[in-house]
């Protein structure tokens, strides 16, 4: 095949003339948009696609993976069964909803067994990677956007003549990390072993956390610190009677808008 390509754009002869010259508009030929008979096509396909993957989520995906995991009530997984690596226990709360296009991976060296626990009503976004060294937790209403890592174990060992060797990390190198309650994790987040994000706190998109965070504040950057303190509003369900005064007191960078 790859003769009769090169011999198709370099040979002189007339047919191979023939060939170039007519190729390129050949593969340009399309079937164009038919009014009315296209957009109907289109719907039908989407709603095709709505059945067969409706289907499999609720036939197939969701109980292979729920007879992997404990717990899982009402777990809604979308683009299809996130990939389980090694020998790890999860535990998963109600409500959840989870990307298929995800990994989890249990450190195969532990000295104990793995375990990611999570919450109630956490959504966990595509591309994720959870990578447990020993153990994650996750806790409710936690919201983690596409393409987070959380980075329990690094997997190789510091020493370049032991990687050389392929011996594993050392157990030193790994570390639990825990998300509290109500936390959110922006696109690209990297969050590493031996942290935990308190309560209510925003990571913002493409950090990465080296070290702990407080509650109620958000924070971003490389390594990421702390940008500001939530104010009471942004921290609290009721909100009806806060004033000024009450955001300013728990957030000195308050500025009111009225």
């Amino acid at each position: 095949m790859q003769t009769l390509k090169y011999w198709v754009k370099t040979s002189p002869t007339p047919f191979a003339k023939i060939i170039r010259i007519s190729w390129k508009p050949l593969q340009q030929l399309e079937l164009p948009a038919i009014p009315l008979i296209t957009p109907l096509l289109y719907r039908l396909h989407k709603l095709s696609y709505l059945i067969v993957t409706s289907l499999a989520r609720r036939l197939y995906w969701t109980p292979l993976f729920k007879s992997q995991i404990q717990g899982g009530k009402r777990l809604y997984l979308y683009s299809g069964m996130p990939q389980l690596l090694g020998n790890i226990d999860v535990k998963v709360g109600e409500g959840c909803r989870w990307s298929g296009i995800s990994t989890v991976s249990a450190r195969w060296n532990s000295p104990k067994r793995p375990t990611l626990t999570i919450g109630d009503n956490v959504d966990i976004g595509w591309q994720t990677s959870i990578a447990v060294g020993s153990a994650i937790s996750i806790g409710n209403n936690v919201r983690m956007a596409g393409r987070a890592f959380l980075a329990g174990y690094p997997g190789h060992p510091i020493n370049p003549f032991d990687r050389a060797q392929g011996l594993p990390d050392l157990d030193d190198q790994v570390g639990n990390i825990h998300l509290l309650d109500n936390v959110w994790l922006g696109t690209g987040v990297t969050i590493l072993g031996n942290v935990t994000i308190g309560k209510n706190s925003i990571i913002g998109a493409g950090s990465i956390v080296t070290q702990s965070i407080p509650d109620n504040v958000i924070a971003a950057g490389v390594p990421a610190k702390v940008v500001r303190v939530l104010t009471l509003a942004e921290q609290t369900s009721d909100r009806s009677s806060l004033t000024d005064a009450d955001n300013s007191k728990y957030n000195p960078q308050y500025r009111s808008d009225k």
